[in-house]
């Protein structure tokens, strides 16, 4: 009987691979350094279909009892004919049909998705979205991401490209973006640019998020500032969504949320003040609980979703 997946979450500088049940369980992973195996696509692919055989045979685990491989990744994914459009930190990688030819090399099924995504399916079924029909799943990190929960189904939108929140204006003017835009959300919240104004602040080159983070636990009045500021990009950015979608919830991960407790009243005092007041009085917002594993345990609800769909 297949009961086992596989998911894979594709960063930019690590590939995570776990084994997982049908309940979500993680019950055996290991690790990939991008950089060593990503070369060219030859490379990563090989490298992905010699780490899942090693996975399966660590756990004694015939390949006829998975269901499929699920991988994340950060780009536009084209899910529907498997097709890697193009990845953001990863070169070379431009209508790549990675679903069929990591098929091929390890003879299982493979589905394809954006890695935000899978985060967002893993938080919907097992982590902080758990019975909730409709939300936003917000990663807060280098970029900002987001996937999109609509009546119980992932919306992928037309060109399977929705969900690229950190890029929605947030200003008419503004600091130029890596997409061509300007004023974006990502421009005020994204980890490099709190990085460099963390830097400014503290007159510390060296300074890391966790570094102000801690300060701010500590009473540092320029801290606690530093992601009340913050908060207040976010919580304006969220209102508009929150308008938008009308959700029941949005969640919020990625590294920067392990801040979440320092922004939290801000966020939700901005929302409720600016979102519409029918909205604003529906929406919930908390931090996301499943951490670094949430890419990997949306794996195995796309397979399920997708296996699902088929039959009908």
């Amino acid at each position: 009987m297949k009961k086992y997946v596989i998911g894979v979450d594709v960063g930019g500088t690590n590939i995570k691979l776990g084994l997982i049940n049908s309940l979500g369980k993680i019950l055996s992973r290991s690790t990939l350094i991008t950089c060593n195996c990503s070369q060219t696509k030859n490379k990563l692919i090989d490298s992905l279909a010699e780490a899942i055989k090693i996975l399966l045979q660590n756990k004694g685990v015939n390949i006829d009892s998975v269901l499929g491989i699920g991988v994340g990744l950060p780009g536009l994914i084209n899910y529907e004919q498997g097709i890697v459009t193009s990845l953001t930190n990863i070169s070379g990688w431009r209508n790549v049909p990675l679903m069929s030819l990591l098929q091929k090399k390890i003879n299982i099924p493979v589905y394809i998705d954006n890695d935000v995504n899978l985060i967002a399916l893993g938080e919907w079924k097992f982590g902080a979205g758990k019975g909730y029909n409709n939300l936003l799943c917000m990663t807060l990190g280098t970029g900002v991401g987001s996937g999109i929960i609509l009546n119980g189904e992932l919306y992928r939108g037309e060109g399977f490209a929705a969900g690229e929140l950190g890029h929605m204006p947030l200003n008419e003017k503004g600091p130029s973006c890596n997409c061509s835009g300007f004023g974006c959300f990502e421009c005020y919240v994204g980890s490099s640019v709190l990085v460099a104004k963390a830097a400014k602040i503290f007159k510390n080159k060296n300074i890391k998020l966790e570094d102000v983070y801690d300060l701010a636990n500590g009473g540092n009045i320029r801290a606690v500032q530093f992601w009340e500021e913050t908060a207040a990009h976010v919580g304006n950015g969220l209102v508009g969504v929150v308008n938008l979608l009308n959700p029941r919830l949005i969640v919020i991960g990625g590294g920067i949320s392990k801040s979440y407790k320092l922004m939290q009243k801000v966020i939700e005092d901005i929302v409720k003040k600016r979102a519409m007041k029918i909205q604003a009085n529906m929406v919930k917002i908390v931090r996301a609980k499943l951490g670094d594993d949430a890419g990997l345990i949306g794996a195995q609800v796309l397979i399920s979703a997708s296996l699902e769909k088929r039959k009908k």
